[in-house]
C-alpha cells in the first residue's frame, strides 16, 4: 500500500499481517480523497481527524499527508497498532498522531488530552458486524466531534446502515462491494 496524495505520495506503509484486517483499497482511497479535495467548504488544512477501526491507519496518514493537523488512530488489534506505529514512525509524525487501543463503539467521554474536538472521522468496521450505530452514538454521547464535522463511513454493498438522528447523510458512492457513505454531525 501507499500515500496516494499529498507530502507523503509514493511512500510505502505497512498494513497488519493476517486476515483480521481488510485495508481500504488504493484505488477506493484515492477516490474518497478526490472526493474529499473538492468537497465545497472542506479542507484538510488544520483538521483534526479520527482514524476509527483504523488497521493500517491509512486513512489518518493519507489526510495527515494533505495537511490534517493532528490524527487519533483507534484499534484494538495489537497488529494493527503495531502497523500504525511502523507507519507513524517512518513518515516521522510523531508530534501530530496518537493511538488509543479502545474499541470504537464504545470510546466512553472524550478526554482533554487529546485536545479540541475532532472534525473528521473515518469509520471503516468489520463488514457486516453492526458496529457503525454504537460507534456514532458514543462519538455523539462522548462529544468527540466538533458540530457539523464530517464523517466518511465505509461498509459492505447491501450492509443495512442506521444513522442516528444526530447525522445526516450527504452523499453515497459505490465501488465494487464497498460503499462510502459522506455524513456530517452531529447536528444542532
Amino acid at each position: 500500500m501507499r500515500i496516494v496524495g499529498g507530502e507523503f505520495k509514493g511512500r510505502r506503509i505497512a498494513a497488519p499481517s493476517g486476515m483480521d484486517t481488510r485495508p481500504t483499497t488504493d484505488r477506493v482511497r484515492e477516490s474518497l480523497f478526490n472526493i474529499l479535495s473538492h468537497r465545497e467548504g472542506f479542507s484538510f488544512e488544520g483538521a483534526r481527524v479520527l482514524d476509527l477501526f483504523a488497521g493500517s491507519g491509512a486513512l489518518g496518514l493519507e489526510a495527515l499527508s494533505r495537511g490534517a493537523e493532528f490524527c487519533l488512530f483507534v484499534d484494538t488489534d495489537a497488529a494493527a497498532r503495531g502497523a500504525i506505529r511502523d507507519n507513524i514512525e517512518a513518515l516521522s509524525l510523531f508530534g501530530n498522531t496518537r493511538i488509543h487501543r479502545r474499541p470504537a463503539d464504545a470510546l466512553g467521554t472524550k478526554p482533554a488530552n487529546v485536545g479540541p474536538q475532532f472534525t473528521l472521522a473515518f469509520l471503516d468496521p468489520p463488514y457486516r458486524k453492526g458496529l457503525v450505530a454504537p460507534t456514532l452514538q458514543t462519538l455523539s454521547d462522548g462529544g468527540w466531534l466538533a458540530p457539523q464535522s464530517l464523517l466518511v463511513i465505509e461498509h459492505a454493498k447491501g450492509e443495512e446502515i442506521d444513522l442516528s438522528p444526530a447525522f445526516a447523510e450527504e452523499d453515497q458512492r459505490t465501488f465494487g462491494d464497498t460503499v462510502v457513505r459522506f455524513v456530517t454531525g452531529p447536528l444542532a
